[in-house]
């Protein structure tokens, strides 16, 4: 036995190699390439802190800024008959939902719930694009069906956060049938009087934006983010056309009248309490915590005396 070879160099390789660094500790950015730490990151809401590029962010971490204290309870969701139509491509419908499930951690591509946002009750929908392109299925239909319920039912405002890359192929028609289910749901909502505020996310596309992303009171969108039916690549193919420059990006609809706002991720809330407290008729929010009011004792001992009407001498204020 070589003592110096069996022992001591394993010894030494193991106290002075390289520790691997986890795959998620650094992201790039899409737009600049700037590589940007992942804490940071998450404190920044997940924009670039170099180019200011608005990244992808998931239901509850958007949900945590969202809501005051970052507390809020899920809305719950009726499950729909699991692949109704045996659908397969190269892997079965199930087997994808289990790999999306496992990926995000989320049971679908929306997630409903209910809180406050500036001392207002409200009740909010998100898609999350990284659970099969946020696509619009059964599930989706379903929950923001139970967001219009359960926005009536509170009598408060619906804000729904928007990323699908359209419809879900897998469930065929009965994903297209999702467009007036929600339709309908949004109607319900605006016949209670209740505003429906839609904010628009990179991407919002195909059916999705063909239906209740188009359907609100108040249209915000996120700076650049695409939203279209039809992406400008198929509109080139189709016309053999170069379209302009920033076609179908949030700026360009802005100009053209499609949208009422293009609005910063940091922005976004306090705009949203803003345009919910005028159209509830309420007065602006207040910023801050207020004081307590002074109460009656207090007040009655630094109240101005009154003046005595008989003699026109100062009379001692009245106690409670």
């Amino acid at each position: 036995m070589n003592w110096i070879s069996n022992y001591v160099r394993p010894r030494i390789n193991s106290i002075f190699s390289r520790r691997e660094v986890p795959e998620n500790l650094w992201k790039k950015c899409p737009e600049c390439g700037t590589m940007l730490f992942h804490r940071e990151l998450s404190d920044n809401l997940f924009v670039c802190t170099s180019c200011d590029h608005h990244m992808a962010i998931t239901p509850r971490e958007r949900f945590a800024a969202l809501f005051d204290g970052g507390t809020f309870a899920e809305v719950a969701v009726e499950q729909p008959i699991e692949d109704p139509l045996k659908f397969r491509d190269q892997k079965r419908y199930p087997d994808r939902m289990k790999t999306a499930q496992k990926t995000t951690g989320e049971t679908e591509a929306m997630l409903v719930a209910q809180g406050e946002m500036g001392r207002t009750t409200i009740v909010a929908a998100a898609q999350d694009f990284s659970f099969m392109g946020g696509s619009m299925g059964m599930y989706v239909g379903n929950a923001l069906i139970a967001a219009a319920e359960a926005a009536v039912k509170a009598n408060a405002p619906l804000v729904l956060f928007s990323a699908a890359g359209g419809a879900r192929m897998q469930e065929g028609i009965l994903s297209l049938m999702q467009m007036p289910r929600t339709t309908v749901a949004i109607e319900m909502v605006k016949d209670a009087g209740l505003p429906y505020i839609v904010v628009l996310t990179h991407p919002t596309t195909g059916g999705v934006t063909a239906s209740y992303a188009m359907l609100g009171d108040i249209h915000i969108a996120e700076p650049n983010a695409l939203i279209c039916f039809a992406g400008p690549r198929v509109i080139e193919q189709t016309i053999r056309e170069k379209l302009p420059e920033g076609f179908q990006r949030a700026e360009y609809l802005l100009d053209h009248g499609m949208l009422d706002r293009v609005s910063h991720r940091h922005k976004i809330k306090d705009e949203l309490i803003a345009i919910l407290r005028i159209l509830l008729g309420k007065p602006p929010a207040v910023k801050g915590e207020l004081p307590p009011p002074e109460n009656e004792e207090n007040a009655d001992d630094t109240a101005t005396p009154s003046l005595d009407a008989s003699t026109g001498d100062a009379a001692e204020p009245e106690k409670a």
